[in-house]
């Protein structure tokens, strides 16, 4: 399937530089097809979120403000992230150039520390809506949201900046991928990267996640002792526990694309391997996936979809 024995440098003139490798026609065409496709979608998928959101002033929640905080996110990643990825996983050269791999890295970055914070933020609303419904529309408002989101992205666009500069060393020429994506910085940056970007956020939605079941299933222990006067609270509060359902597999989803990705660099950091690059494919589907639970689960976004139908026609 793959011609591995004629290898080739990427510089015949450099022994030390990656080797390249030729695949069949077929599959050449057939993997960028491939590739390409997904980037499409998630870029597709993603705008009508955004447009949704946007246009519709009934969808003007803050749970809805920070689905679409998050789908930006995802939105860079079909635009950037994957085609570049694309690029450098088919073509063990990297030919794009050193700013273009500065680029890539920076809105790799960008887009995963920012996922995260959005899930955080989520987090915190569900928490909220579920713990203290009395209170949740006098503490989560529109405001308060649109601010916290953009001191977020605004906290990950500089964090990211500053984690560029002080640890990427880009070669000159970058000749493969191994030398744009893993990058010879300091090891105790990446291990303080790692907590700050992982570990603790992690922990975070985790442990907000957990007091939100616990508190679920004490109020479905309830629904049966409650009198008539208080079905609408219950109904409000079903409501609650399923948009948390909801938003729980988008974060579970996060964490399965994800989660692989740092043990690789955890390995790499250790060992200097960096057999495991064809794993840095895995993160970019968490974007593509997200929509698609959204279209199974918000019935507004399924009403977009029939609306974008109606208007081709």
């Amino acid at each position: 399937m793959e011609d591995f024995n004629n290898a080739q440098y990427c510089y015949q003139d450099r022994n030390s530089s990656c080797k390249t490798y030729s695949l069949s026609t077929s599959i050449y065409i057939t993997l960028y097809i491939f590739f390409s496709l997904v980037s499409a979608v998630t870029v597709f998928l993603n705008l009508l979120v955004i447009i949704s959101i946007s246009q519709f002033k009934q969808l003007h929640t803050p749970t809805n403000l920070l689905i679409l905080s998050l789908a930006v996110s995802d939105l860079l990643v079909g635009l950037i992230v994957i085609p570049a990825m694309t690029v450098a996983i088919m073509e063990s050269c990297w030919v794009i150039g050193e700013y273009f791999c500065a680029l890539h890295m920076y809105i790799t970055l960008l887009s995963a520390s920012s996922s995260l914070g959005n899930l955080v933020l989520i987090s915190v609303d569900r928490y909220v809506a579920v713990c203290d419904p009395l209170m949740y529309h006098l503490k989560i408002t529109l405001t308060r949201i649109k601010c916290w989101i953009l001191k977020t992205w605004c906290c990950c666009i500089i964090y990211d900046a500053v984690l560029i500069k002080i640890s990427v060393n880009v070669q000159v020429p970058s000749r493969c991928f191994e030398e744009c994506f893993f990058v010879e910085g300091h090891t105790w940056v990446n291990i303080m990267d790692l907590i700050i970007t992982v570990a603790l956020p992690c922990s975070i939605i985790l442990t907000l996640y957990l007091k939100i079941f616990l508190v679920a299933r004490s109020q479905a222990q309830k629904v049966f002792s409650k009198t008539l006067s208080g079905v609408k609270t219950l109904e409000a509060n079903k409501s609650e526990r399923k948009a948390a359902k909801t938003l729980g597999i988008v974060i579970f989803n996060y964490l399965i694309c994800w989660i692989p990705i740092y043990f690789t660099q955890l390995i790499y950091f250790a060992t200097g391997d960096s057999s495991s690059i064809f794993m840095c494919f895995l993160p970019l589907m968490n974007s593509f996936i997200n929509p698609i639970i959204y279209a199974f689960f918000y019935p507004w976004f399924k009403v977009t979809i029939k609306h974008f139908r109606q208007f081709r026609n």
